[in-house]
């Protein structure tokens, strides 16, 4: 199984106060049982970083660098991927559909990915299936 790995889903796995804490945990274990290949990118990796950092703190950081980072598949953000996001993200006219979500969706489309571990009601919106 190859999976899309959201910030939602990363936050949910490390923060023991977030609601979906116990359901994150779970699918976790589940997809790396499982071998499945985990892919991000690094708006993703970015956004989760910041929002570990001002939750938990440096020591949250670290963990996230030292015990998932190792496990992902990143694709990077380049000029190209960041402008067809901007567009996605105009064309959508929403104010609640981020950069690094239309990013993520175009990156998905474009691997044809249908699976993403995620918290955010937009990828099923966009029609991905929820681990």
């Amino acid at each position: 199984m190859i999976c899309f790995v959201d910030t939602s889903a990363f936050i949910a796995i490390l923060d023991k106060d977030d609601n979906y804490h116990a359901k994150a945990r779970v699918a976790w274990t589940g997809l790396l049982e499982q071998k499945a290949d985990l892919i991000t990118t690094s708006g993703i990796l970015l956004e989760t970083v910041a929002i570990i950092q001002h939750r938990m703190g440096i020591n949250a950081v670290k963990a996230f660098n030292s015990a998932i980072y190792p496990l992902l598949e990143v694709v990077w953000i380049d000029k190209d991927l960041h402008d067809v996001g901007v567009n996605s993200v105009l064309l959508a006219g929403r104010k609640k559909l981020s950069l690094v979500d239309c990013i993520s969706f175009n990156v998905m489309r474009q691997r044809e990915l249908q699976y993403a571990f995620t918290f955010d009601k937009h990828f099923r919106q966009q029609g991905f299936k929820s681990v």
